[in-house]
């Protein structure tokens, strides 16, 4: 049974739908930005480009030449330093180890905890969205129907009831209840049966 509340509970959950929404929104809010830094690159292309060309090779060449030579000094420095002081002691490195994988676990789960908060606030954010979304249709819908229903008139009713029944419709529940729900008028279809042969 716990199986198949899972499952119900899954296919019901609409926080994946929300979600969707969300990003959606989300995605349509950083479009809308696209066309002011296209703007903005538009701009500054040509004083790039102008920078880049007005560079002498021979001078990058130079410093990316000394830039790699220091690099490579640095890394034979530290690689014989690390050799130096590397304890042999194989306890020591079998505690470093697990706790590097204590570390590791520790770090993973703080990214599972921070990637379910940013998925619960995108969903929060797709569901205030599909409520936009649902406002706004339910405007146009009422507006429509406004448009194309004619005014409702007000319809008499009968008091044809018995007293008692009248005594208890006078109790404020019942005329509350009366004035949410306007009255409605129902038809009645008669039902005809073929004749028997």
């Amino acid at each position: 049974m716990a199986i198949t509340d899972d499952i119900r509970k899954a296919a019901t959950d609409p926080t994946p739908l929300y979600f969707l929404a969300g990003t959606a929104d989300l995605a349509v809010q950083q479009a809308k930005k696209v066309p002011a830094i296209v703007e903005q690159i538009r701009t500054e292309a040509p004083s790039r480009i102008e920078s880049v060309r007005s560079i002498d090779p021979t001078a990058v060449q130079e410093k990316a030449t000394a830039r790699a030579k220091e690099a490579q000094e640095t890394f034979q420095a530290k690689v014989t330093e690390i050799l130096g002081t590397l304890d042999t002691d194989l306890k020591k490195i079998g505690e470093s180890a697990q706790d590097f994988a204590l570390r590791g676990v520790g770090v993973a789960a703080e990214y599972a905890v921070k990637a379910r908060e940013a998925y619960e606030k995108v969903a929060e954010h797709g569901e205030e969205t599909v409520k936009a979304w649902r406002g706004e249709a339910a405007e146009e819908i009422e507006e429509l129907a406004v448009a194309v229903e004619p005014k409702a008139e007000p319809v008499e009713v009968k008091d044809d009831e018995k007293p008692a029944e009248a005594s208890a419709e006078s109790t404020p529940a019942k005329k509350t209840a009366a004035k949410k729900a306007p009255a409605r008028k129902t038809t009645t279809a008669k039902k005809t049966t073929p004749p028997a042969k």
